[in-house]
């Protein structure tokens, strides 16, 4: 479990290293226009278009506040390397999931993220499921719905990246040095109780799309 083991020493350095090396190649910056940084257990939701997006969110909130925030990351690319293990593991204890093959039903992709919900901690998740190839966001998963549905308490907040998929265009290896920026915007509205699954996604996805300057 992403949760269940504190944070060594050189993980912490090797966290607040790779945080100026990731300021320094995409000059990003995080812009809370909605929200402040909170140790309230949240769900914050984001477009998808780069490896390094969950990342780079974790990298957008205050280092007192990113051992209870856990990156839902793909096992398939980040269990390749001992480095990239090591960082998803050790640094940003990210929670990996299957994206392929047989461990990949709705119960078993959910409960490593419910377990960390259920902890009163906090996920980023990418609704859109798969990476998009620009700026357009795709239609959500229905993986939010569920976390929100038994865990209502959490807050909601939807966040845009901008430029992330320039940054690490698919398929490439090498990062292009470009500016970004982080949005957090305003948390949702808690789930009506007569809302539907669908009607509660395009809210969400409506909610981050006014994020886009």
């Amino acid at each position: 479990m992403a949760n269940s083991h504190k944070i060594s020493l050189l993980a912490k350095g090797m966290g607040v290293a790779l945080s100026s090396l990731c300021r320094l190649l995409t000059g990003v910056q995080a812009r809370w226009i909605g929200c402040e940084p909170s140790t309230a257990s949240r769900i914050y939701y984001a477009n998808h278009s780069s490896h390094l997006d969950g990342l780079v969110i974790w990298f957008g909130l205050p280092p007192a506040l990113r051992h209870k925030v856990h990156p839902v990351a793909a096992r398939d690319y980040w269990d390749k390397t001992k480095l990239r293990r090591y960082l998803v593991h050790q640094v940003f204890r990210a929670v990996l999931i299957e994206r392929k093959g047989e461990n990949t039903s709705k119960e078993t992709v959910l409960a490593p993220l419910k377990r960390v919900l259920a902890q009163q901690e906090s996920l980023i998740i990418f609704p859109e499921g798969t990476r998009g190839e620009g700026d357009q966001i795709n239609p959500f998963k229905s993986g939010l719905y569920h976390l929100v549905h038994q865990y209502p308490d959490a807050e909601v907040v939807p966040v845009y990246l901008e430029n992330l998929n320039r940054v690490l265009p698919k398929g490439k290896k090498l990062l292009v040095p470009i500016i970004c920026s982080v949005t957090f915007g305003q948390p949702l509205d808690k789930l009506g109780e007569s809302e539907s699954k669908a009607e509660f996604l395009k809210r969400a996805q409506s909610a981050l799309e006014e994020l886009v300057l």
